[in-house]
């Protein structure tokens, strides 16, 4: 069982560290939050000295001089119970008279809802290389098994020849999908607010929003209430649900094909590694395992970022302690899913030999239907006489496990129309695999 072990204080907003690689875990930390404020407050101050109300000696006094302690404000916060107002305080006792710049015509969403924004543009930038290593790993594996011929399966039954490489290549295929689906959202989490209490301007003007969010990179939202639009942090985190689903459908096929009555590919397997406390012989696929679970996790967020949307009025805070909780989380599960599954593929054991055997295991059934096109355009046949001359003898071949080939050639309303070498043509896999060459042009694997 997991142990969990929820984090606070100097780690921050509440993770999983079991499920939380470092460099996320800090941009999450209340340091980093806090540090976030600072920037935007910073920011602000910098638009006021654009505006000629501050002046340039009080900007410089608090660049220099501006800090806070994590200790110290969790200290008034027990007295204020509000976080920015316990923040401003702390900061506000490291500087001098300069200090009543600090806020200057602010509330609290204009800075809360600004530093989110940068913090989820450092986490931004993280996944985007997770997503970028992941599609590279689908890629390679996609370009060296290209020509790998194992059995293709519709409802978890045998179909038709396919290819392990065209297998990856549809999942690379997806993850550039995610790309592009990441970054249109990325790009649209960029930016911030300090429109004030209803968002009129009352008490900064536009200007201002202007030069802080050019000096932060951020872009300004151009028409908000006291908060940002929630269908923005919606839109986010169902794209990040969405990757989760895409990711999951890698997993779930590797966990199938790791069966052991199928065994084509296996997890990694470590020196001193255990599958079992109780049965030495196991080898499970839990990494693949791990992500699919996780991934039911990002819809969840994706739910709550929903509901998040219809605030009452100009704002209410019923999305603020769900969002402390579930972008953190979101961000770095996405994070974390990433880099576990781009190690599962990249040390993926795949057997091609045992592929191969599996496509006997139907008795040759696998070729029913172009055994029945080679009746419709070798002998002129019509499709349904075709198909009710092939049919029966599949049902026989699987209910007797009898070789289908066999039952075909002792046909002879098939041998009487068909030469040896059409019925060979029939059975033979390579036939399903002549447009691999064009499916890997198509997507820019050529």
């Amino acid at each position: 069982m997991d142990v969990i072990k929820n984090v606070r204080n100097q780690k921050g907003s509440i993770m999983i560290e079991r499920y939380t690689r470092p460099e996320m875990a800090q941009i999450w930390s209340m340091e980093n939050q806090y540090q976030a404020w600072l920037d935007v407050e910073i920011a602000v101050t910098e638009g006021w000295v654009k505006e000629g109300l501050v002046p340039e000696a009080d900007l410089q006094a608090i660049k220099e001089k501006a800090s806070f302690s994590v200790e110290r404000i969790a200290e008034i916060e027990e007295v204020t119970h509000h976080d920015i107002v316990a923040f401003t305080r702390n900061v506000s006792e490291s500087l001098g008279d300069e200090r009543k710049w600090i806020h200057y015509g602010l509330t609290s969403t204009d800075v809360v809802d600004t530093a989110q924004a940068l913090r989820l543009r450092d986490a931004n930038n993280i996944i985007k290389a997770d997503l970028v290593a992941y599609r590279d790993a689908l890629k390679a594996m996609a370009l060296k098994y290209k020509d790998t011929v194992m059995m293709g399966r519709t409802h978890g039954v045998h179909a038709e020849p396919t290819t392990f490489g065209l297998v990856f290549a549809r999942y690379y295929q997806a993850a550039v999908r995610d790309i592009e689906r990441f970054e249109r959202v990325a790009k649209a989490m960029a930016t911030g607010k300090l429109s004030g209490s209803v968002g009129t301007f009352a008490n900064v003007p536009p200007r201002v929003e202007e030069a802080a969010m050019a000096s932060l990179g951020l872009e300004p939202q151009p028409i908000g209430s006291q908060v940002l639009p929630r269908d923005l942090h919606a839109d986010y985190l169902s794209t990040i649900a969405l990757i989760g689903a895409t990711l999951e459908e890698v997993a779930v096929e590797i966990r199938g094909l790791q069966r052991s009555e199928i065994h084509e590919v296996e997890e990694g397997f470590a020196k001193g590694q255990k599958g079992s406390s109780s049965m030495p012989h196991k080898r499970n696929p839990i990494g693949s395992e791990n992500v699919v679970g996780l991934t039911r996790v990002l819809r969840g967020y994706a739910v709550t970022g929903l509901e998040n949307v219809p605030l009452w009025h100009e704002r209410d805070i019923s999305h603020s302690s769900a969002e402390r909780m579930i972008l953190p989380d979101a961000t770095a599960t996405l994070d974390y899913i990433l880099h576990r599954l781009t190690g599962i593929i990249t040390h993926l054991g795949v057997f091609p030999e045992t592929m191969k055997q599996n496509m006997t295991r139907t008795y040759g059934l696998i070729y029913s239907q172009r055994l029945m096109y080679a009746l419709m355009d070798g002998a002129g046949w019509s499709r349904e006489q075709a198909y009710d001359t092939v049919q029966p003898l599949t049902a026989r071949s699987w209910d007797e496990q009898l070789q289908f080939r066999d039952l075909v050639d002792a046909e002879a309303k098939i041998t009487d129309v068909l030469t040896k070498q059409q019925i060979d043509d029939a059975f033979d896999y390579h036939w399903h695999l002549r447009h691999v060459d064009d499916i890997y042009k198509r997507i820019g694997l050529a």
